[in-house]
């Protein structure tokens, strides 16, 4: 057992046999002739005491010496050990928020019983929803995407210096096979084409890199696009020199936070040298000036970078706050299957405003006039490569409006499956003096709701499912008023 971990346990342990005593730290140390600063600081788990010191504890509170040093604790305080004992505080990637691992060592030592019922409160809601450690680590991981606006420019920096180290030039598009032979001649890559392909388990895989040999495989139906991002991926493992990494690629598993960090290291490395900041922006100016929406400008975007959609719209999350100060947008990705009415939230990314919508665990219905999920139905239905739509999504609850992007297109590693990206910002006026063609009157406005059982629209022939948990609100409400009525009446 960890030395810290003794300490805070004793300390807890002495903590709650002083209250149960009803004793002060005053009236202990009066009783023991024992400083009040010492105890304090060994309930705080700062300090172990000596044998002798144990021994006198234990007599003056009258508790058998084996029960005090016990590193047991009694059900009161169960979760808080169970918490201390997996080490979990130093999982949590508190450095990112500014927090020290002692800051929260004292919350648990100054209120147990209060840490221990929101302990358990957070156990039972992971339970619930079957929230793992991987879900933890990807909602700590947004956060800090969020705190930082999604913009790194140490990462930034890091692109364009590697950029001009191998002569890379940011004003084309990149192409997979200058980075094959950066990965081959630099780093001593591998590259197979061959392997990957031959396992029905792994069909869900574009890449697997075996460290001993450094060996990619790919698998061979990747397009270019996707083998760019991959390979360029790569390159930002070795070029950043990151050791702790993930090894495959779509499929993840997290050992640790600092995996999931550097993913995202990786990943955005990579995006920002397959769509240069710079070149981005020269792309965006032309196309938010333009007076009418241009439909085709998002597709022909990719083409241009050598990216995918969702490379596409990702980038955008990293470069529209904080070069054109549209800070309040999200990002979702949508998982869908042929034949069903199912539509999943499989990413999401909100800045600065709470957005809806959110992923949602209840199997509750989202709504079906989003632009991320018409697409999906669209593409499906015309079976076409790619789909795009452009509208304008109000909420009547909250009276907020967002013009959204999403694009459609068939997942390429699985049967009968489609996905959508899409980006949304909200319309303020600084949406408004940077957006020109905001008024163009062939972008469509559409009310919406969160979810068909939360919604409030009452003519919506798109509705998949009744408004029972709006009506239950609403109904809780009324017999809330009611009940302030009477009280006013009878008062």
């Amino acid at each position: 057992m960890e030395e810290e971990y003794i300490k805070l346990i004793f300390g807890l342990k002495l903590k709650q046999v002083r209250g149960k005593r009803n004793l002060s730290l005053f009236g202990l140390s009066k009783l023991t002739g024992l400083s009040k600063s010492y105890l304090n600081e060994i309930e705080k788990g700062k300090k172990y005491p000596k044998t002798d010191k144990i021994a006198l504890l234990a007599e003056k509170l009258e508790v058998p010496y084996d029960n005090l040093v016990s590193l047991k604790l009694d059900k009161n305080l169960a979760p808080v050990g169970e918490l201390l004992r997996s080490k979990i505080l130093k999982e949590l990637p508190l450095h990112l928020f500014g927090i020290k691992e002692s800051d929260l060592i004292d919350i648990v030592a100054d209120a147990p019983t209060k840490v221990n019922a929101f302990i358990s409160t957070i156990i039972e809601i992971a339970k619930h929803y079957d929230f793992g450690k991987e879900s933890f680590y990807l909602a700590a991981l947004r956060s800090y995407q969020e705190a930082n606006q999604n913009f790194f420019p140490e990462w930034e920096a890091e692109v364009l210096k590697f950029a001009e180290a191998y002569q890379i030039n940011l004003e084309k598009s990149v192409s997979s096979q200058e980075l094959e032979e950066i990965l081959i001649e630099e780093y001593g890559y591998t590259i197979n084409n061959e392997d990957l392909i031959k396992y029905n388990e792994l069909d869900n895989l574009r890449s697997i890199f075996v460290p001993k040999t450094k060996t990619l495989l790919i698998a061979d139906y990747v397009d270019e696009a996707q083998r760019a991002f991959i390979y360029a991926k790569e390159i930002a493992y070795n070029y950043l020199n990151i050791t702790e990494r993930l090894y495959t690629f779509t499929w993840i598993k997290f050992e640790n936070f600092d995996q999931v960090f550097n993913n995202l290291s990786a990943s955005y490395f990579a995006g920002a040298l397959i769509i240069p900041k710079k070149l981005l922006g020269q792309y965006l100016d032309r196309f938010l000036k333009k007076p009418r929406f241009d439909k085709t400008f998002l597709a022909r975007m990719t083409k241009r970078f050598n990216a995918s959609p969702e490379s596409l719209y990702q980038r955008l999350t990293n470069v529209l706050p904080t070069d054109y100060q549209m800070e309040n947008l999200f990002f979702l990705r949508f998982s869908h299957k042929k034949g069903t009415q199912r539509f999943d939230i499989t990413k999401e990314l909100h800045l600065t405003h709470q957005h809806s919508p959110h992923g949602n665990e209840t199997d509750e219905k989202y709504c079906r006039r989003w632009a991320s999920i018409r697409v999906l139905q669209e593409i499906e239905k015309t079976g076409a490569e790619h789909r795009m739509e452009v509208q304008i999504s109000h909420y009547p609850d909250d009276q907020l409006s967002y013009l959204i992007f999403a694009s459609a297109t068939k997942d390429p590693f699985k049967k009968n499956r489609y996905r959508s990206v899409g980006i949304g910002l909200l319309i303020n006026e600084q949406l408004r003096r940077k957006v020109h063609f905001l008024n163009d009157p062939s972008i469509v406005t559409y009310d919406v709701g969160v979810t068909c059982e939360r919604c409030p629209i009452l003519d919506c022939t798109e509705r998949m499912a009744p408004p029972s948990i709006l009506a239950q609100k609403q109904k809780d409400a009324k017999t809330e008023a009611v009940v302030k009525e009477l009280l006013q009446k009878f008062s």
